[in-house]
């Protein structure tokens, strides 16, 4: 059985991707702080910068749980795939509660009146 390789970001990657964040974040906060506007255009500004952040880690969380759900299904897939390739074998003749091939209907039986 093959499984497929975990992609698991680094402790640097992690500490870098937490670190710009905070650095735009303050940075932004900062910006707000001194620009030379009155409170109201100020206020207004901090709420956007709010909304825009807890926006965005809404949408990453979406987007994260979208990728694993469809990780998911695949490995269902794959899991069930392995154990029919598994349990098949060839050379056996058909036993009693094993699968057997259905004959093909004529595409025309569910059509056809009994008389």
């Amino acid at each position: 059985m093959t499984t497929p390789a975990n992609n698991k970001n680094t402790t640097a990657f992690y500490a870098q991707a937490v670190i710009s964040f905070g650095l735009a974040l303050f940075s932004i906060v900062v910006g707000e702080f001194y620009l030379p506007v009155n409170n109201w255009m100020r206020a207004f500004l901090a709420l956007a910068t709010l909304f825009l952040v807890t926006s965005s880690f809404t949408l990453a969380k979406c987007i994260r749980d979208q990728q694993e759900s469809g990780t998911v299904v695949s490995r269902l897939d794959q899991a069930r795939l392995e154990r029919l390739l598994a349990e098949f074998d060839p050379f056996t003749s058909p036993q009693p509660g094993h699968m057997q091939p259905v004959p093909a209907a004529s595409p025309e039986a569910p059509y056809s009146r009994a008389s």
